[in-house]
């Protein structure tokens, strides 16, 4: 892959039409379809830079749908074995090999499938009791990063097999339910309580900066990644 510019990628949860909105720092943003029908809810979004796809996880919690941006259409349609239908969750991707990994809808952990679905294994996060409300991936370092909410939100590192490395607590209020991360940079994305704005935060938890989201969604779900020139199939 030759990697292009950082762009964050903002997902609706409802609405028939509704587009994702393609921000790119110092770019004009730029409208993705959903491909959303009625009644149809997001409930978690993933971006690929190796493929250009983002990755849609829709209710019912286990059919994901993949939008190949460049063409603005759907690419394909699945859904996951071993991932309860009921409820949902944040996802991620690790671009290596496109492995998903989904928030279990009721336990604390996750559960891995192959890029059409195929179900790997199941993930517990050691030292939760309640699921993730937002969940990304360190491509770097293959590593997953949890957000936990509250007053004060947690950023919490796992290795592969759900053993936790470190936490890491947040200067500001976030909104649950959705959390990106750029590997290069080492910055972690998340929608800010009470503000039209994603923040970026460093890995102290520090808030280095803030996105302004234009026409907000309600309750964006994001994830981040580097345009690519060069598209892997």
């Amino acid at each position: 892959m030759t990697p292009g510019p950082n762009h964050v990628y903002l997902a609706p949860a409802s609405g028939e039409g509704a587009s994702i909105l393609d921000l790119a720092e110092g770019q004009p943003e730029v409208e993705v379809p959903t491909c959303l029908a009625s009644g149809e809810r997001v409930l978690g979004v993933a971006y690929d830079p190796f493929t250009d796809h983002l990755f849609l996880r829709l209710a019912p919690g286990n059919h994901v749908r993949v939008v190949d941006r460049p063409a603005r259409s759907i690419k394909r349609e699945f859904e996951v074995a071993g991932l309860p239908p009921t409820g949902g969750g944040d996802l991620a991707i690790r671009s290596r090999d496109r492995h998903l990994f989904f928030v279990h809808p009721t336990e604390p952990a996750l559960v891995e499938s192959t890029l059409y679905g195929e179900f790997v294994r199941r993930i517990p996060l050691e030292g939760m009791s309640v699921p993730p409300a937002g969940l990304a991936y360190d491509q770097q370092h293959n590593q997953l990063l949890t957000l936990t909410g509250g007053d004060l939100a947690t950023i919490s590192v796992f290795d592969l097999d759900g053993h936790r490395l470190h936490g890491i607590s947040l200067g500001r209020n976030v909104l649950p339910g959705t959390l990106a991360y750029d590997s290069e940079a080492a910055e972690l994305y998340v929608a800010l309580e009470g503000e039209h704005a994603v923040g970026v935060f460093d890995l102290t938890g520090a808030l280095r900066r803030k996105l302004p989201i234009p026409a907000a969604p309600d309750r964006p779900f994001l994830d981040v990644g580097p345009r690519s020139f060069l598209r892997v199939f």
